[in-house]
């Protein structure tokens, strides 16, 4: 097993352009993940993976290798470049990529987790109510990806005019293990994040949670249009394989702590706490299902924002394997 980190590409300046998209392997199944809590399922089997106890290896046939991304739309630039068959990926991020593909690209396999994301303020910045917010720098974990989403489309609804480049409020996209130390020193006032960040920001920078997201189905697994049209087998039996984690997840929580807390220590460098990862996993449901209702919502939020126009109907978007 091999674990390599995916650069950032244009993604539709890829989809875009003729032979640019690589020949899939059929004897690898390429998987990908964000080093966060809320990509559970993720966590445990790219630990698995890494200790010669493969997960997926003994399920669905070819060798897997796993790819670490900060945010979704890296992961969707993967696979329109052809260099990612499945991912662990927040809903925003694959709607877009549906949208944008024309409806040809993303097919969602199953759901990861719910809830497990919050937007925090620094204490110090004196955001009280939604219109505190006025004239602050507020991260996000990427363009696009879930929680920038969700923050855009919430600013909107308190009325807070946002746009690319500023606006009432200033929303600047960084990834999750730069938000800690600029919440430290006063580069940003705010953020909307995932767990463990949210946790971490609090315990470490004495953030609070000013908004905490517990429904939003933040996490889904979602395969590339090509997988499973070419090798409708191996993506049944990834289907299958997640859920069994998830149900294996939920049977075994302390084994499925260790094995987390130990796939985000070789990931960052830095072993979690204890008490901050017990925190993060309490803040996060998982499961194996895809709620219908949360997708609406984020359709909704994505269009209010910009994001998705004219995106096709959402059948097509959830395969029958």
């Amino acid at each position: 097993m091999r674990r390599r980190q995916f650069l950032t590409l244009s993604a539709l300046g890829l989809a875009g352009l003729p032979g640019c998209r690589k020949k899939a392997d059929p004897s690898v199944v390429r998987f990908g993940h964000f080093p966060n809590v809320t990509h559970v399922q993720g966590l445990v089997a790219h630990h698995l993976s890494r200790t010669g106890k493969g997960w997926y290896e003994e399920r669905i046939g070819p060798k897997v290798q796993w790819f670490t991304y900060n945010a979704g739309p890296s992961a969707t630039e993967a696979i329109f470049a052809g260099a990612l068959d499945v991912t662990y990926i927040g809903p925003s991020p694959a709607l877009n990529a549906y949208s944008k593909s024309g409806g040809k690209e993303i097919r969602v396999l199953g759901g990861g987790a719910d809830g497990g994301n919050a937007l925090v303020v620094r204490p110090a910045a004196g955001i009280k109510t939604a219109a505190d917010f006025r004239g602050k720098k507020i991260a996000s974990p990427q363009l696009g990806n879930t929680q920038d989403v969700q923050l855009r489309a919430w600013l909107h609804e308190q009325g807070l005019k946002v746009t690319l480049t500023g606006g009432d409020a200033h929303i600047l996209p960084t990834q999750n293990a730069d938000q800690l130390a600029l919440f430290q020193n006063g580069g940003i006032d705010a953020a909307w994040t995932v767990e463990p960040w949210v946790t971490r920001l609090e315990d470490e920078a004495g953030g609070q949670i000013f908004l905490q997201d517990t429904d939003t189905n933040v996490t889904l697994l979602a395969a590339s249009a090509e997988l499973v049209q070419d090798r409708p087998e191996v993506a049944k039996k990834i289907a299958t394989a997640h859920a069994e984690l998830t149900d294996w997840i939920l049977a075994n929580p302390a084994e499925a702590k260790a094995y987390i807390k130990a796939e985000l220590t070789e990931l960052t460098r830095t072993a979690p706490k204890d008490s901050m990862l017990e925190k993060a996993l309490a803040r996060t449901r998982v499961t194996k299902e895809v709620s219908r209702e949360s997708l609406d919502r984020m359709v909704t939020s994505a269009n209010k924002v910009g994001f998705l126009k004219g995106i096709p109907d959402l059948d097509a978007l959830f395969p029958k394997l």
